[in-house]
């Protein structure tokens, strides 16, 4: 068990205290403000762009021309949108109603129990039990507590530090992973047809079987008293190849597309996919990585169960492709490390901020 020495305060304690009004930290700036509406409202909508539904029943068909118009309703969303619901994805319905029923019990335990497995963050040391730190000079914070572990390739797991509350909790999570690395080997095989290169070649540059990292987030957002000012994550792209969730059935992420914020419906036994910066890059900006975000609501606790499928932080060279790039595409990215991505993300946002409090 991870146990930390900085007692950071939660959001649940926060929600359950009883305010009717939240903390100042918790406060979106003011020209964030005008946009944040009601989240059940907002999913009820009908008119304008929704996110796609990819149905992946034929994606390994015998047929040949069954399985490309399926691999071609995947790639046209991974260009445009680059965020989708896939159904008929190969994960049984039952596994995945394991999984969120054991990270719901996780999350039902009580604080000082869910503290025992608290991350230490100022040490480095990510994994485990935690809520977001302060880390830009306006002192922002976002409406959830989490739990943050990898989860396979299993040599690199370090269980010591899972929940042992519900007993199933590691066989599940176990069996989800090895089941959602093999669904994320048909997608980046998908992808890669869809940039005419070889099946295997995205799979590669993303660390194939031995490297490639899958590293779970259970956010867990608690209800708040004045969901029209806060977020439970603020808007970001993910860093990630490519991000699988799954969900309490609560709504709550929003796509920025075509200048507005989308909200993404909930469909029944289906996992949200992302594509990530990583595939972007890779793919030259041909595969989008969507701005998203998460609304909270007053009524109900939602969550989500985010698997960030991360390439190595130093091993590879993250570059567009040679094959994709002429001179009339020229790269639109320099050549980065994971780690170094990472740190140019976290630097401009940075630079954003200070920025943004000069102007204030």
């Amino acid at each position: 068990m991870v146990t930390s020495s900085v007692l950071v305060p939660r959001v649940e304690s926060l929600s359950s205290s009883g305010i009717e009004s939240i903390p100042k930290e918790y406060i979106r700036p003011q020209e964030e403000l005008t946009s944040i509406g009601n989240v059940f409202e907002e999913a009820r909508k009908d008119e304008g762009p929704q996110v796609p539904t990819i149905n992946l029943k034929e994606i390994e068909s015998e047929d040949k021309e069954v399985r490309e118009k399926c691999r071609e309703e995947l790639v046209k969303a991974a260009k445009e949108f680059g965020v989708m619901h896939l159904i008929n994805h190969g994960i049984p319905d039952d596994l995945i109603d394991r999984v969120k029923k054991a990270g719901q019990a996780f999350f039902d335990l009580s604080i000082e129990e869910k503290e025992k497995y608290a991350n230490d963050q100022a040490s480095g040391n990510v994994q485990g039990y935690g809520s977001k730190l302060a880390n830009n000079a306006s002192g922002q914070l976002e409406w959830e507590d989490y739990f943050f572990h990898l989860i396979f390739p299993e040599d690199k797991r370090d269980i010591s530090i899972w929940p042992k509350t519900p007993s199933d909790y590691t066989e599940v999570t176990s069996e989800y992973a090895r089941l959602l690395r093999s669904l994320a080997t048909k997608i980046l095989s998908a992808l890669s047809l869809g940039l005419g290169l070889e099946e295997g070649r995205l799979e590669k540059e993303v660390g194939g079987l031995e490297e490639l990292l899958l590293q779970m987030k259970i956010n867990y957002y608690p209800k708040c008293p004045q969901p029209e000012l806060a977020l439970g994550v603020e808007a970001h792209t993910d860093i990630s190849a490519l991000t699988f969730i799954l969900h309490n059935m609560v709504p709550g992420l929003q796509l920025f597309y075509e200048g507005k914020w989308v909200t993404a419906k909930c469909v029944p036994n289906s996992i949200i996919m992302h594509i990530g910066d990583t595939v972007e890059i890779l793919s030259n900006g041909k595969y989008k990585s969507i701005l998203h975000r998460g609304l909270v609501n007053k009524e109900k606790v939602r969550i989500s169960w985010a698997v960030f499928c991360e390439p190595p932080k130093e091993k590879i060279i993250l570059k567009p492709l040679p094959e994709i790039v002429t001179e009339a595409e020229p790269p639109l990215f320099p050549p980065r490390t994971f780690a170094q991505h990472l740190e140019h993300k976290l630097f401009r946002k940075t630079q954003d901020s200070l920025l943004t409090e000069k102007a204030d």
